[in-house]
């Protein structure tokens, strides 16, 4: 669904003096990033519920995870990680594949003449210590933008605490024993999340940006259905790829996630370097997050004047943390404002809580100094009920409705990713 343009869903975008024109050195390949996800701990026995075969720890089995390519290349390369494992992470094996088209119906079919052996330093097998992450080796294999490819490991042993990103928004596959070499998984089954899979890279000779998306649930794509790339990172990628605009769109959003404090994942503060700045080629990064740290302060407890003036000043604190890190590195950060989320059950946010909202939104907007700011109140909120997200654009008064993601990927300025930003 496509809403009608309106003055009330622009974006007002503040462009920093010291942007300039991005320089373009064709000469030599490089690696760019053409997909990503953050990582979390996870432990403890599966929901009830799930197949046998997904029984924590993994032993003896292998997945089948599919991820969609924003960027073409020529070469690929993929990320293993146990960055929170206890244990030594155990492969026997590895493969990618490029995915055949038609739905989710069942494991996803593959096409076999695409079918490639992952190697990690010349070997088939790997050993992964404990909160190693290892690349495997470049593998020549022609990457179409928009791709979906299949990244099979057989995982002989995992460590009681995995490392995975459970809010993928799209299936991952199981089966017993190392399929990793078999195009078909007929008894493959099924389960949502991307198990020890961080990063894929591309190499191409094309220079182009990369625009990393870093947030809470609105980034990572809550009430999206699996399988139907839906998140305004996913849409915003496919409104590009439409205007002929070569730009990768990683995400690397994490439902819960707050800026100061861990919670459900490391916080934005722990995390930035490795699920933002080091993605590979990072041109461009666009930050929301906020909505979580100012809910969390009020749910069950009291506050007191005291309290919400040094959660805002640590919050502006951590935000300026940021663009000085990101700016050393000659990297953009685009920071979005605070949606409302007066309507949250969850959070049931009181006038005071609000007030601190739109104080911190204030504050982006006026003395914050980022390389950009994407006003996401102005397009989200309800001019009648500001403290609510408009009805058309609401899910359940925090998160964005299917159409509220449309909105957001429809009115973001890609013009922002032409503008570099020197390190300094």
């Amino acid at each position: 669904m496509r809403l009608p343009s309106r003055p009330t869903l622009l974006f007002a975008v503040l462009l920093l003096a010291g942007c300039a024109t991005p320089r373009h050195d064709p000469a030599t390949p490089h690696w760019l990033a053409a997909w990503g996800s953050a990582q979390l701990a996870q432990g403890g026995p599966a929901p009830d519920g799930t197949p046998r075969v997904w029984q924590a720890p993994l032993a003896d089995v292998s997945l089948r995870q599919v991820v969609r390519t924003t960027v073409a290349g020529d070469a690929v390369r993929v990320r293993i990680s146990n960055l929170f494992g206890r244990q030594p992470l155990q492969l026997g094996a590895a493969s990618v594949a490029l995915v055949q088209p038609g739905g989710e119906a069942g494991t996803p079919r593959l096409h076999g003449g695409s079918l490639q052996t992952l190697r990690f330093n010349g070997s088939r097998t790997l050993t992964l210590a404990p909160g190693a992450e290892v690349w495997s080796d470049p593998l020549p294999l022609a990457v179409p933008r928009g791709a979906e490819l299949a990244v099979q490991m057989h995982i002989v042993q995992s460590p009681a605490q995995a490392t995975v990103h459970p809010g993928s928004r799209i299936r991952s596959w199981a089966a017993p024993g190392n399929r990793v070499d078999a195009a078909d998984w007929p008894d493959g089954a099924a389960r949502e999340g991307w198990w020890h899979l961080a990063a894929v890279d591309v190499q191409t000779r094309r220079t182009q940006p990369v625009l990393v998306t870093l947030g809470d649930s609105i980034t990572d794509g809550y009430g999206v259905a699996p399988g139907s790339y839906q998140r305004w990172t996913d849409l915003l990628a496919g409104r590009l790829a439409a205007q002929g605009r070569e730009a990768a769109v990683v995400n690397t959003g994490i439902g819960g996630n707050r800026l100061l404090q861990d919670g459900l994942g490391p916080s934005v503060l722990t995390r930035f370097e490795r699920d933002a700045l080091a993605r590979s080629g990072a041109t461009h990064i666009v930050l929301l997050v906020g909505v979580n740290d100012l809910g969390t302060s009020h749910r069950q407890r009291t506050t007191t004047p005291e309290s919400r003036a040094a959660l805002l000043a640590d919050m502006k604190a951590g935000f300026s943390t940021l663009q000085q890190q990101a700016r050393a590195r000659g990297v953009c950060l685009f920071v979005g404002t605070v949606m409302p989320y007066g309507g949250s059950g969850y959070y049931q946010p009181q006038p005071e809580n609000e007030a601190d909202r739109q104080a911190l939104n204030a504050w982006m907007r006026r003395d914050a100094g980022f390389d950009a700011l994407v006003d996401f109140d102005a397009l989200a909120r309800d001019p009648a009920r500001p403290t609510h997200l408009r009805p058309e654009l609401d899910n359940d008064g925090l998160h964005p409705s299917m159409a509220g993601y449309q909105a957001m990927a429809d009115a973001f300025p890609v013009a922002l990713l032409d503008r570099r930003c020197p390190a300094r």
